[in-house]
């Protein structure tokens, strides 16, 4: 695969995890102040989490790296982290997105 049909492919699929992250903390903010007090710690992660596929999204977009393997490990390692996270605020509020 070419290094820059790969960042592409990276940034569009990094997108679309923001956009359920979004999605997620749309459907957080019509929850009760008490329920959103239960998961005040993943809505913070939530957050962290949007920041930093903002800035490997642009980092993509701007410079795509000749080596990516180092990149891809990272960023394989962080969808599995979003993933667990996504299920840790869905599951628990009935979230579906």
């Amino acid at each position: 695969m070419e290094v820059k049909d790969y960042c592409s492919n990276v940034a569009t699929e990094l997108t679309g995890w923001k956009a359920k992250m979004y999605d997620v903390a749309r459907q957080l903010d019509k929850k009760s102040t008490g329920e959103k007090e239960k998961f005040a710690p993943q809505i913070n992660e939530i957050h962290m989490i949007i920041e930093e596929l903002t800035e490997r999204i642009e980092k993509l977009q701007k410079e795509c790296p000749t080596e990516w393997k180092p990149d891809e490990t990272e960023i394989n390692a962080n969808m599995a982290r979003l993933k667990d996270k996504m299920k840790d605020v869905w599951d628990p509020l009935h979230i579906g997105v």
